[in-house]
């Protein structure tokens, strides 16, 4: 036997005894075996560095890595994807490396593999926690079937601003909402089984306050007090653990003067310690080396050095580890009960994956054949994408548009384009793949559609991910068409809004009004025809003044991925009744940003409209307070009624529970979905609180004049907030109920808390 068949035949001898353990003696038994490079090897992740199925790299830094790979010092590769190339890679390792260790092979899975889903800010609009699920469950199925084990998502980054790019990937500002999005996601990618073939394992981001970024630009500084960060960007963290999320990846930004990279009081005291979390911490891209650039170490071994005491178990892309951390033990600057903690973890992921059982259990090519772009997929991505629709505006029920008879004018640069839907971190799948608008009320043939590009909103496509959009702001060709085809038409559906690259990781943006030339094609269509929709395609919350005064009709579509244009027909035709709800406020100024429905009171409230003649009250001389659309917001075809707040008691005891409820009916003419909201106000405590918190939601279907009652439990623990004493309590004292449809709810009923 030559030296591969004899390593292969001693990974199976070794795998049939480990079979018998349980995973912590498995990991143990094989962690005795190791030397400390293949350990610190474990710790090491590299990017795909070349065609794995093509010849072997002969020189450079291409032919370290292959070496590497070949004597156990890596422990996960990413962006290697393809059952045929994983499969080379995961050979590799398994057959000429000394123990035969497998690979984890990670993506950035955010919304979908190659049949692309809603990006998930527009899912968390569905606030249908099952359908959620759904998506990360098929997402991961597809991706499973191209060779990934590992997603380096949910991202669960609560973001009160709107310019930050990234608010696309997660669940908008809501801690709540934001902790029931991030377990849901979480059961779905995992499953019930994170050894079946159809699941891999997730990792919640970025760990922790990357949202919070100052003035909402990309890897930018982060200074918050503790109290914003327990009660409001900690709780979808935890969340995920309870769920039993398997990694953690933390973050670009520096929180209070530390490099999240090395924060050991959030990695190691909170994650690992106080929260129990058995997986391991995954560095973002290159962040263990950036710790320089953030003057925080001084060289790369001290970066090495402090990433590892801070909680940093595996280095992605900065060969930081790989290359110091031996040098580091043997000089006493760390220990090697840290490495061996870290590489147990990342050993552990690997056994409960099933890869010591089977290294190839993802590298089948008839499961990738048949589950790649599958019927159910596609049709649980329109389902979704149908769920995710927000509308906004519906003056003189301009909407669902009639099915016959009408002339159509489509109009606007994103209204046939197939490729901005996809939207941003849609890495694995192709251009041009999503339906378009126009195809999709194509579909509706008893109707005359007519389309008009009007301006071009970019000047070319981007050719891959880190280019930046190319705005057109120089060629106005098309207006006067567009503006000829509205004057000879009934209604003018006009889809506008973000190029889908326009949002996403370094993507912020100081501007959030409708790009290029795209105003003032709404504008001037508006003056020859005010019989317009407006569809928003757009990877966050948008500044849309005029469009609220002067548009009948908005919705919010977002980029909802491969079934965009279908699902976006069938809700504008009133196939589907939306029931949407914003999981971000709609700001009308940049000045307001960062801006967010749970706010505190100040010392001087006021309000919108309120002490009139004085300017001493928090407040802008310029612009109200409020948002232009509210966190929660969300019309439907129908209307619904809610009666006042009912409480089973005024009093409730600490370890007891009340009931709040209300009855509400459909008083329109056609069946529809509603997100019953429930909002609780602690008006006083040992920290100041929050105005309103939502701390229960409901999603019911009424048909037509049918009345449900709608129940919540509130209970001690739904009221407890990490106090001044940094303790999570519920303070004894009145508390507020408020029931409704969304944020703006006033009607409120109070029990006090004895």
């Amino acid at each position: 036997m030559n030296a591969k068949t004899v390593t292969f035949f001693l990974f199976l001898v070794i795998n049939c005894i480990y079979a018998q353990q349980s995973v912590d003696q498995k990991v143990e038994e094989l962690l005795s075996k190791m030397t400390l490079q293949e350990k610190i090897g474990q710790m090491n992740q590299y990017n795909g560095f070349w065609n794995f199925t093509g010849p072997t790299p002969e020189g450079g830094d291409q032919k370290i890595k292959y070496e590497h790979l070949a004597s156990g010092l890596v422990g996960s590769m990413l962006n290697v994807r393809g059952v045929e190339e994983v499969k080379a890679v995961q050979k590799i390792a398994v057959e000429e490396s000394r123990l035969g260790i497998p690979l984890l092979f990670g993506f950035d899975l955010i919304h979908g593999y190659k049949t692309v889903f809603p990006i998930p800010l527009a899912e968390a609009a569905s606030w249908d926690l099952d359908a959620i699920k759904r998506s990360a469950s098929l997402s991961a199925k597809e991706a499973a079937a191209a060779g990934i084990n590992w997603t380096f998502a949910p991202m669960v980054d609560i973001t009160r601003d709107a310019r930050w790019g990234r608010v696309m990937e997660g669940a908008g500002e809501d801690p709540y909402l934001g902790s029931l999005v991030a377990a849901a996601r979480v059961h779905g990618f995992q499953g019930e089984d994170l050894s079946s073939p159809h699941t891999i394992a997730a990792s919640a981001k970025h760990f922790a306050a990357y949202g919070f970024a100052e003035s909402g630009r990309d890897y930018n500084t982060v200074d918050i007090g503790l109290n914003t960060l327990h009660n409001m960007v900690l709780p979808p963290f935890k969340a995920a653990v309870d769920a039993g999320i398997k990694t953690f990846m933390n973050s670009f930004n520096d929180l209070n003067g530390i490099p999240a990279t090395a924060d050991a009081y959030l990695q190691r005291e909170i994650l690992k310690g106080e929260w129990n979390f058995e997986g391991f911490v995954v560095s973002d891209w290159g962040s263990i080396r950036e710790m320089i650039d953030h003057g925080y170490a001084k060289d790369r071994k001290q970066a090495g050095k402090m990433a590892l005491l801070g909680g940093s178990d595996m280095d992605m892309e900065s060969s930081i580890y790989i290359n110091e951390l031996e040098a580091l033990l043997k000089e006493g600057k760390v220990k090697l009960d840290l490495i061996d903690d870290a590489v147990k973890r990342i050993l552990k992921v690997k056994f409960e994956l099933g890869l010591f059982e089977n290294p190839y259990l993802y590298c089948d090519e008839v499961l990738e054949k048949q589950i790649t772009g599958a019927e159910e997929i596609i049709e649980a991505t329109l389902d979704v994408a149908k769920k995710s629709i927000v509308l906004l505006k519906n003056e003189n029920r301009i909407l669902p548009l009639k099915k016959e008879g009408q002339k159509i004018g489509l109009i606007g640069p994103l209204a046939a384009d197939k490729t901005s839907p996809l939207g941003n971190w849609r890495i694995a799948a192709d251009n041009n793949t999503a339906v378009s608008v126009l195809e999709g009320l194509q579909k509706f043939k008893e109707n005359q559609i007519n389309y008009a590009q009007g301006v071009k909103l970019i000047n070319k496509i981007p050719e891959g991910f880190h280019e930046e959009v190319d705005i057109n702001t120089t060629d106005q060709t098309g207006l006067e068409e567009a503006i000829a085809l509205a004057k000879k038409v009934d209604v003018v559906v006009m889809v506008l809004g973000e190029y889908g690259f326009q949002s996403g990781e370094g993507r912020s943006r100081t501007k959030l009004g409708l790009p290029g030339f795209q105003q003032e094609l709404l504008e001037k269509v508006a003056e020859v025809n005010p019989n317009i929709v407006l569809v928003l395609m757009n990877g966050r919350p948008l500044i849309i003044n005029w469009a609220s005064e002067n548009i009948p009709a908005i919705v919010e579509a977002w980029h909802l991925g491969t079934q965009s244009g279908n699902a976006i027909a069938q809700v504008l035709y009133g196939e589907y009744n939306p029931s949407g709800k914003l999981p971000m406020s709609f700001p009308r100024s940049i000045g307001q940003l960062p801006l967010y429905y749970n706010n505190k009171s100040t010392g001087r409230p006021g309000a919108d409209g309120e002490d009139a003649g004085s300017v001493f009250w928090s407040h802008y001389g310029d612009e109200k307070n409020s948002p232009l659309y509210a966190f929660g917001h969300g019309l439907s075809y129908t209307q619904f009624e809610y009666t006042p707040v009912i409480l089973s008691s005024n009093e409730m005891r600490k370890g007891s529970s009340i009931m709040a409820s209300v009855n509400i009916t459909n008083t329109g003419k056609v069946k529809g979905k509603e997100v019953v909201q429930l909002y609780v106000q602690d008006p006083y405590g040992s920290a100041t609180r929050p105005i309103k918190e939502l701390k229960g939601f409901q999603l019911i279907e009424l048909n037509p004049g049918e009345t449900k009652k709608v129940s919540f439990t509130i209970n001690e623990e739904l009221l407890k907030f990490y106090n001044a004493q940094q303790k999570w309590v519920a303070e004894e004292g009145i508390f507020y109920v408020f029931i409704g449809t969304d944020s703006t709810v006033k009607l409120k009923k109070p029990f006090e808390l004895l």
